[in-house]
């Protein structure tokens, strides 16, 4: 859900895209649990060190 907080996602929605493999950045499930990589977020906002 922080993820989706991040992308300004709901919560239904998050968790459809999820399921379907169509979120915006990879999802691993374990279990009954998503979990999205902080890095994986970083790039996609574009907040990582860039190289002048």
């Amino acid at each position: 859900m922080t993820a989706a907080k991040v992308l300004r996602i709901g919560r239904t929605k998050a968790y459809k895209l999820a399921r379907t493999g169509k979120f915006p950045v990879p999802v691993v499930r374990i279990g009954r649990t998503y979990t999205v990589a902080v890095a994986h977020l970083a790039d996609l906002l574009q907040l990582g060190e860039r190289a002048s």
